[in-house]
């Protein structure tokens, strides 16, 4: 069982900066794949970067070169850098955690980018 804790979400003006947080806690969180995930108003939820066991990364094309997924095993935490932040980037940014038998989910965290 693994306990997803999502935060750093908030309101940023377009062309601004976001660091979402997202701390597990109740397994080795060093043996999971971990995703970042969103959803806006409307629309399916969608992949936005992923990054494994490895630290292999893949991101979705409409955030490559913008956004960036890091994790620190040591602190049981995925990261994921947002920058040039896009109106079209508004939605609720939920984590992931992944293993070849089970997956969890954070309760996610509102982003929202206007002016």
């Amino acid at each position: 069982q693994v306990q997803l804790v999502e935060s750093g979400g908030g309101l940023v003006q377009p062309g601004g900066s976001l660091r979402l947080s997202c701390a597990a806690s109740g397994s080795i969180f060093s043996f999971y794949n971990m995703g970042w995930y969103r959803q806006a108003p409307g629309k399916q939820r969608e992949l936005v970067a992923i990054i494994t066991t490895a630290d292999s990364t893949n991101y979705a094309d409409s955030v490559k070169g913008r956004f960036t997924i890091s994790r620190d095993n040591a602190k049981n935490t995925v990261y994921l850098q947002m920058n040039s932040l896009k109106p079209e980037d508004t939605a609720v940014y939920y984590c992931k955690a992944v293993t070849t038998t089970h997956y969890y989910w954070g309760q996610g965290t509102q982003v929202t980018i206007s002016s």
